[in-house]
């Protein structure tokens, strides 16, 4: 279990990692490899309220798979282990498996 509470509309997620291999069979050294756009909601943040002062509910939930932006978010470690910290509005979609 993650030991970061994200703050407001904030989310914690966990990169999930592919294996890159070419069409040919080669597979790709780290430093040649983008970012994985796939990861996993670890937890969610506070929330946060709209100008009324009524709570905005949070559209994923905590093991959700998502796509996200290769590069927004702040990188932490947690348990030794990269995950970011991104608010909820750079979540592109729910990957629906």
């Amino acid at each position: 279990m993650a030991k970061i509470q994200p703050l407001g509309q904030r989310v914690l997620v966990k990169r999930i990692e592919v294996e890159e291999k070419t069409a040919g069979g080669i597979y790709l050294p780290d430093n040649a490899k983008e970012k994985p756009q796939e990861a996993k909601v670890v937890s969610l943040g506070t929330g946060g309220k709209d100008d009324n002062g009524k709570a905005i509910e949070f559209t994923v939930k905590a093991g959700d798979t998502v796509l996200i932006s290769k590069y927004g978010g702040t990188e932490v470690k947690v348990d030794g282990e990269e995950h970011l910290i991104i608010s909820e509005s750079d979540i592109l979609g729910i990957v629906k498996k």
